[in-house]
């Protein structure tokens, strides 16, 4: 009898990658900005108006201080509030089954569409979203689904100044536009983090910016 040759993480999240990424480009409505290492993928009115206030009045009912996986000594290194929003809401449920369909994942690898709030003067600084190797969390997320693949995060209104994400490594600069989704692979192709993923959003100089992110993982998320 043939032996069955199970496939190793890496392989697992090269070939999500490939598969979402197909998926994308055949759908004809991302847009696709690649540099330095960096692919991003932008869908424009992905969701409408209201449904972008009533999120925003979603997160506003349970916004918190926004935590980290790991301790920081910089008190500035995450400085915005954030909820993860049910997954039984209508609303949520909805917006999360656009997101799945659109990039061909199921959706049982997606972690709990999670909202943040950047009030004037706060921000997240430079960082990954994919897990690091040999951190004190990583068993942890390892049992939860393995490591994060793709993002998924959509701008639910524009600030009046400031607020954009960047990504230092690649030199790309993204400014809220509402209802935007914006999507890239942590991985590079063969399955492996990508250091150019690194992103920071930018403090608010006047406004509130809001955001919905969605973050998915190599296998199912638990």
């Amino acid at each position: 009898m043939a032996k069955i040759k199970l496939k190793t993480p890496q392989e697992r999240l090269a070939d999500l990658g490939r598969n979402v990424a197909r998926k994308l480009k055949a759908s004809g409505r991302a847009q696709i900005a690649a540099q330095n290492g960096l692919t991003l993928y932008f869908v424009q009115d992905f969701m409408s108006r209201t449904e972008c206030e009533e999120l925003i009045t979603l997160i506003n009912k349970g916004r918190q201080p926004s935590g980290l996986l790991s301790v920081s000594a910089d008190p500035e290194f995450r400085t915005s509030d954030s909820c993860n929003l049910s997954p039984f809401d209508p609303l949520v449920e909805r917006i999360e089954g656009r997101i799945c369909t659109l990039m061909g994942i199921d959706y049982r690898h997606g972690e709990t569409l999670q909202g943040q709030v950047y009030e004037v003067g706060q921000q997240f600084k430079p960082h990954h979203d994919h897990f690091l190797r040999g951190s004190a969390y990583w068993d942890e997320m390892m049992r939860q689904g393995g490591q994060r693949s793709w993002t998924a995060m959509v701008y639910l209104n524009e600030p009046a100044a400031g607020g954009e994400t960047e990504f230092p490594t690649a030199g790309m600069t993204v400014s809220p536009r509402t209802a935007m989704l914006v999507l890239w692979n942590n991985m590079q192709d063969d399955g492996t983090p990508n250091p150019a993923t690194l992103h920071a959003g930018k403090p608010v100089l006047a406004g509130t910016k809001y955001i919905v992110t969605k973050w998915f993982r190599e296998k199912f998320w638990i």
